[in-house]
């Protein structure tokens, strides 16, 4: 699709470092007006003056806690309140827990499902109405090559990504010739502070290959800028791989394969036969 992104007001979540901060500098390069959310009002802050500083766009910084009930009711009215039209929106906010879910916190779980899962669907109800009235809006939605694959360990993140990106095809489908646009994009491992906090052993996540916010958000803006996008990209070749032999593999195998690279004892275990 035909991109004018100096017409947009791109809502960001987690935009505070990651790849939400990445997606936030690509679109002030190419000339978008962003509204900027996540926790750390500090980061937030002065990624938002670097960004006016370097492309003489707008940026509202606006901490906030997704994890809230309300979320989306709640953000609006702060956005409303800055006098701004959100044309667009980038649902990237996640955290994940690294534990066999017997030894976790049934809190932080409920509220990883509540930022990672509730937050992008309230959300994307909430500015719905002022994007569909925009001309070629798009919704982003960062879900994960962990939505295709179990995940042992991460039993709830996984399952949260498992719904953005249903979520997302379903929305891209529906959408279809409205003039606003969804998708969900996929990365993998990334280089993040991503599995900080994510308790012992969550090292073994990036503990391969990675690949850098950029790359995923030239991935996710590449796509959209396709004459077609489809509902779902994914980024990086080997990812591309991987989800597509997931797709070959029974659900069984699939688990046990996954148990064994999230294990992060792994070296120390003979494989499985």
């Amino acid at each position: 699709m035909s991109v004018d992104y100096r017409s947009q007001t791109v809502l960001v979540t987690g935009a505070s470092s990651g790849i939400g901060a990445a997606f936030a500098a690509a679109l002030a390069g190419r000339g978008a007006n962003l509204v900027l959310v996540a926790r750390r009002a500090e980061l937030l802050t002065s990624l938002a003056d670097e960004l006016r500083r370097a492309y003489g766009v707008r940026v509202e910084a606006l901490p906030f806690d997704l994890a809230h009930p309300a979320a989306g009711s709640e953000l609006r009215k702060a956005v409303a309140d800055r006098g701004v039209e959100v044309t667009s929106l980038i649902n990237n906010a996640a955290f994940g827990t690294f534990a066999r879910f017997a030894d976790a916190d049934p809190g932080r779980l409920a509220t990883e499902i509540a930022v990672n899962a509730a937050a992008p669907v309230q959300l994307t109800a909430a500015f719905m109405p002022q994007m569909s009235s925009a001309a070629n809006g798009f919704i982003v939605n960062v879900a994960g090559v962990s939505a295709y694959l179990p995940s042992p360990r991460m039993a709830v993140y996984s399952a949260t990504k498992a719904f953005v990106l249903s979520f997302s095809e379903s929305l891209w489908t529906e959408l279809r010739g409205t003039g606003l646009t969804a998708f969900a994009v996929c990365p993998g491992a990334t280089d993040t502070e991503f599995t900080t906090g994510m308790g012992p052993g969550a090292g073994v996540l990036t503990s391969g290959r990675t690949r850098r916010p950029e790359d995923v958000v030239a991935t996710a803006l590449a796509h959209l800028e396709r004459r077609d996008p489809g509902p779902v990209v994914v980024d990086g070749r080997s990812n591309r791989l991987g989800v597509l032999m997931s797709r070959l593999a029974s659900r069984r195998r699939s688990a046990m394969m996954m148990e064994r690279v999230f294990d992060p004892d792994r070296r120390s275990k003979p494989a499985a036969a």
